[in-house]
């Protein structure tokens, strides 16, 4: 970052204010998850945030203001030990009109560009042609009914779940149902017997081809690519995508194959008209929220002048 170019100052009363307040916006989703862990309990829904990505509930809770932003006073001194940051020079210190001696500390952009610049720059790059693409709408979540398919040869992935329709109505309506699903962490769960039946062969590859913002998990791995960008992006940002998806998995497993009636989600019958209307409405919700967090995200990346802009 160039300090030289008016950065945003932040007294250690204003961003200790914006800490406390993220702190207190993730801790009902931290804490739940914490005390199941420690009971050996599961949770199909509320566990998988912490589970499926790797982002730790720690690591969720720790603030950051996001790159072009100085925080000062004694406790901004502490985090010239963290990684990717650095304190100010003196030269920068005084262009940034602060006092000598006051302790000031930014997100050392260069440092991260050096690391993981190419992991930056892919993720602008794959999120700009995700974001440039209509979503298409009208899976209807199948991609859940395929990972269950031929259940009774396979098992299911939650297998401390019923199945809602039971085995045999599982298989019908993945037979009966047209499956396009063009998301390859969702693909690669497919059993195998509903591999060929997927219209499409996502992979690794492929993905920066096939990605659109009509995919719930496409959406929901926003949250992942926004903690993979920390410190750059602030906190508060990584929380708008965390929640995204928190409410993505939620609506993912109302129309999944399983029965969630006990743990308080009422099914999304995408085997009937009325609940594939509301799912597509969901959906469609979903991608119109999903391109606002696209367009901050690549906002972002697109000040840090440090990073690469093509991998």
């Amino acid at each position: 970052m160039s300090v030289s170019v008016a950065p945003a100052v932040l007294p250690q009363e204003h961003w200790r204010a914006r800490q406390a307040a993220h702190e207190a916006r993730v801790r009902p989703f931290t804490e739940g998850y914490l005390e199941r862990r420690s009971a050996g309990r599961k949770h199909p829904v509320e566990d998988f945030l912490f589970t499926y990505y790797s982002q730790k509930p720690g690591q969720l809770l720790r603030w950051h203001p996001g790159a072009g932003v100085v925080l000062t006073g004694e406790a901004a001194a502490e985090r010239a030990g963290w990684k990717f940051y650095r304190t100010l020079t003196a030269d920068e210190a005084a262009a940034a009109g602060l006092d000598a001696g006051t302790p000031a500390v930014t997100v050392d952009v260069a440092a991260f560009a050096a690391a993981r610049g190419d992991a930056a720059a892919f993720t602008a790059m794959l999120l700009s042609r995700t974001a440039a693409r209509k979503p298409v709408l009208g899976c209807f979540g199948m991609h859940e009914w395929a990972m269950a398919y031929k259940s009774e040869d396979n098992g299911i992935r939650h297998d401390y779940l019923q199945l809602r329709l039971g085995p045999q109505g599982t298989d019908e309506l993945v037979e009966r149902s047209k499956i396009r699903c063009t998301h390859f962490d969702a693909f690669r769960f497919y059993t195998p017997e509903a591999v060929p039946l997927n219209e499409l062969t996502p992979t690794r590859e492929n993905q920066r081809d096939l990605e659109q913002p009509g995919c719930l998990h496409a959406n929901m791995d926003l949250y992942k690519w926004a903690y993979k960008l920390v410190p750059l992006l602030p906190s508060e940002l990584v929380m708008d995508c965390f929640e995204l998806s928190w409410r993505i998995r939620a609506m993912d497993m109302q129309a999944s194959p399983y029965d969630l009636a006990d743990w308080g989600y009422e099914p999304i019958q995408v085997e009937t008209p009325q609940g594939r209307a509301e799912y597509a409405a969901a959906q469609r919700a979903f991608a119109e929220e999903s391109q606002q967090l696209r367009t901050r995200i690549l906002t972002a990346l697109a000040a840090c002048t440090e990073l690469p802009t093509e991998r």
